[in-house]
């Protein structure tokens, strides 16, 4: 549905893009993750035909987004960040002139713009003026303006910039409506909403395509190893005694009233130990008040991919 083919951009001296290259598939809902100044823009702005690519190629739905522009952007639909719209016309008589842009008639429209009004959530304020809405119901209108066309692809740039916690859990509620039926890629600074919508994450730094999987395969294969929290009640050499731990496996301290706590990390082979170390304190007749298991999140790969920091938790 999404093809991206070694894409190299400039902007002068500036190497915006270097080589990116993904696919997505028909029904996929990808989350392209970055930061600043990282390439998504510019890889947003290649697929949705607004900038050429240097060298490389970008379709969508098999159509070039250079050579074949028109039919790409007629399967695409877009809500950029800041969605280009009129205050001073109502919400019904917006999506009636993207419409009329998009090339539909009168009986297509119609039904089209009320299935938008509906989906989006816009019956109560259809008549009203766009510059009078809030900016959640702006959003609403950009993203009802994108989908008018019915696209089997939707991009959309940062869809809950500015929204209150409200707002973006409306958002989040209807962006998953939406990718239930299309192929979608959701550009986000907020690594939770991405985690929560996609079932694939795409990760960019420095203009590279850094990693490409699902949460659980971006952990997997950049995480950190994970580490076992302890707190019991007894001297550091007995925990340590208890638990086998060489002064290099774990960090200890000892806590007020007896109590120690121990921070150390798991063995490759045993990503879950609680059980085991439970039994362990228990057989000894030691008393725990915390076990707890610390793993990596895509948080941490983030960051050790995007900024150079270490993944482990």
């Amino acid at each position: 549905m999404v093809a991206i083919d070694r894409v190299h951009k400039w902007y002068g001296r500036i190497h915006a893009l270097r080589g990116v290259s993904f696919e997505l598939r028909p029904g996929q809902v990808a989350g392209l993750l970055g930061p600043n100044g990282a390439g998504k823009s510019t890889t947003i702005r290649i697929l949705t035909g607004l900038i050429p690519p240097d060298t490389g190629r970008a379709n969508i739905r098999g159509h070039d987004t250079l050579s074949d522009s028109l039919r790409a952007r007629a399967k695409l639909g877009y809500l950029p960040e800041s969605a280009p719209l009129y205050p001073e016309m109502s919400v019904r008589a917006y999506l009636e002139y993207r419409s009329r842009l998009f090339g539909m008639d009168r009986t297509v429209r119609r039904s089209a713009i009320g299935r938008a009004i509906e989906r989006c959530w816009l019956k109560d304020v259809e008549g009203r003026r766009v510059g009078h809405l809030s900016k959640g119901y702006r959003q609403r209108v950009g993203l009802a303006s994108a989908i008018l066309h019915d696209p089997e692809v939707l991009i959309l740039d940062e869809p809950t910039n500015g929204l209150d916690p409200t707002q973006i859990a409306q958002m989040r509620s209807l962006v998953r409506e939406l990718g239930s039926d299309r192929t979608m890629l959701i550009s986000s600074h907020i690594l939770p909403e991405i985690e929560q919508i996609c079932s694939r994450i795409l990760i960019v730094a420095a203009g590279e395509l850094r990693a490409d999987g699902s949460p659980a395969e971006l952990i997997a294969r950049h995480g950190g190893p994970a580490r076992l929290i302890v707190e019991a009640r007894c001297t550091t050499e007995k925990a340590e005694s208890i638990l086998g731990l060489r002064e290099s496996d774990a960090s200890t301290s000892e806590l007020t009233n007896g109590w120690t706590h121990i921070d150390s990390r798991c063995a490759a082979h045993e990503p879950d130990p609680r059980e085991r170390i439970a039994a362990l304190f228990a057989a000894a007749h030691v008393p725990v008040r915390e076990l707890r298991l610390v793993t990596s999140t895509v948080e941490d790969v983030f960051l050790a991919l995007a900024h150079g920091r270490g993944a482990t938790p």
